[in-house]
Parts: structure tokens; C-alpha cells; sequence
């Protein structure tokens, strides 16, 4: 897709007090069509890509408008961004503009199944998941559109690839189900029962076999951040704890498991 809105906006948006993407990774965002970075080697997994005239006659029916291509209004694609650079910060796991090279450095000694996001070196992703297989580290792009992210696929399988709205929620649904399709211990609570589309998917997570994240040695978790993460794998329903509306707020701010 094409960001439409202004560079300045943008960095505005996704900066922190320790910025990990530069202005010149946004905007070229925006750059469709150029050619792919080769060092980023891309594994696909089974279905997902590891890689005013004049008027018109009388007797001219005016075209329906359902038909009309619809605009979308570039304001929620930046705050959809922008979320997900908040809750990606705040995990620990997100390692920002390190390169494929040095991703592997990373996970080459990691168990199997440990993984982290970055910036992708790709000109039209934002992100790529990197993680270690039994072949070695490998890596996925993570593709959005229409304010979603997606695992990258081909264009015949795209329609069978879940969507979601943030990356934190996206590498969520492939451990867990990962986790409960290989019949382990679950180290988060298992998810409701999967639709037929769904389990598809789960086929694509045991491929991958993403179990644990791996956190940035210069990111240690705080002990609000731990009890937070232990709250939410024992409740979805934040709202209805006994919390003082301060620490209700905190938990909002992150309601992932890992």
C-alpha cells in the first residue's frame, strides 16, 4: 500500500526516546516496485511466503457506487502503525534496523523455535520475523495492508492468511497455536477451539515452530512489565479486576502474553 500522509507526521508519530526506524526507512515505504534486498533470504513455509465530462446520454445507467474504488483516509494507517511501534517497544522482543546478518548472529545459538522482529531491509516492509529453525535462522517478512499485518504469501494463498491488527497479536497466534498443535507444555494458556481456516494456519505456525522470543540484552524486562505479562495469561477481562484505575491503564497498554 501508499502512505499518503506527510513524511514529518510519520516520524512525529513512531518516535520514542530511542528511535529505531529513520525517516529514510518510512519513506521508503512508499517505493513499490524496487528490487529485493537478496541478503534478507526469505523461507515460505508451506501456504506463507517465507518469502467531469460532458453528461452522459439518457439512456447511460450511471455506474453503481459500490463500484467506485473506495478511499481510505491515511490517518488510520498511521495510528495503526504507530500502535503497533508502542506495543512492539514495549515488549522487548523488537530489536529494530539490525540487519539479516546480524539477526542470525543473534539466534544462531538459540534454541529452536526462539525468534525476534525487526525492521525489514526490504524498501516495502516494515517488518520481518526472524527465527531459528532446525535448518538454521531464517526469516519472514510481515506484510500490511488495509491497516492489517500479515505473514507474507503468495496471491493465491493471501485470502486464507489471517490478518491482524498488530504485530504483537500476530506472533501471539502463531506460538500459541504452534504450542497447542505439537501437544507440549504450553508456556501461555491455550487458545479457543481453531476454525477450519485457522487450523490451516496452525499447519504454517508448526512450520515456523515460534515458541519463545528472544528479548534485547539492553531491554531487561522491568518486574511491572513481568507482572503484567503473568495478569494477562490469567485473564482477558482486565476491566473486571479490582485494579485502581492507574494500574488498569498499565495493563491496557500491553494486553499480550509474551
Amino acid at each position: 500500500m501508499r502512505f499518503s500522509w506527510s513524511w514529518s507526521d510519520m516520524i512525529l508519530c513512531v518516535q520514542g526516546p530511542h528511535p529505531l526506524l529513520a525517516e529514510e526507512k518510512i519513506r521508503r515505504q512508499s517505493l513499490r516496485g524496487i528490487a529485493v534486498d537478496l541478503s534478507e533470504q526469505i523461507m515460505q513455509p508451506r501456504s506463507v511466503m517465507v518469502f467531469q465530462g460532458e453528461s452522459a446520454p439518457a439512456f447511460m445507467a450511471p455506474a453503481p457506487e459500490n463500484n467506485l474504488p473506495q478511499m481510505r483516509d491515511p490517518e488510520e494507517d498511521l495510528l495503526c502503525i504507530a500502535k503497533t511501534f508502542s506495543y512492539l517497544r514495549e515488549s522487548g522482543w523488537y530489536w529494530g534496523s539490525i540487519t539479516a546478518s546480524e539477526a542470525k548472529q543473534h539466534l544462531q545459538k538459540m534454541p529452536e523455535g526462539t525468534f525476534l522482529v525487526r525492521d525489514s531491509t526490504h524498501p516495502s516492509y516494515l517488518f520481518t520475523l526472524s527465527v531459528k529453525t532446525n535448518r538454521g535462522p531464517t526469516n519472514v517478512r510481515i506484510e500490511y495492508a488495509d491497516s492489517k499485518f500479515r505473514l507474507d504469501s503468495n496471491c493465491l494463498s493471501k485470502p486464507r492468511i489471517l490478518a491482524f491488527p498488530d504485530v504483537v497479536s500476530l506472533i501471539q497466534h502463531y506460538v500459541m497455536s504452534c504450542t497447542v498443535e505439537n501437544k507440549n507444555e504450553a508456556p501461555y494458556p491455550p487458545p479457543s477451539p481453531l476454525s477450519p481456516v485457522q487450523k490451516e494456519m496452525v499447519a504454517a505456525a508448526v512450520h515456523l515452530k515460534l515458541i519463545r522470543p528472544l528479548s534485547r540484552k539492553d531491554s531487561v524486562p522491568s518486574l511491572q512489565h513481568l507482572c503484567r505479562l503473568q495478569i494477562n495469561k490469567s485473564t482477558v477481562e482486565v476491566d473486571q479486576l479490582p485494579l485502581p484505575r492507574r494500574m488498569g491503564y498499565y495493563l491496557k497498554q500491553y494486553p499480550f502474553q509474551l
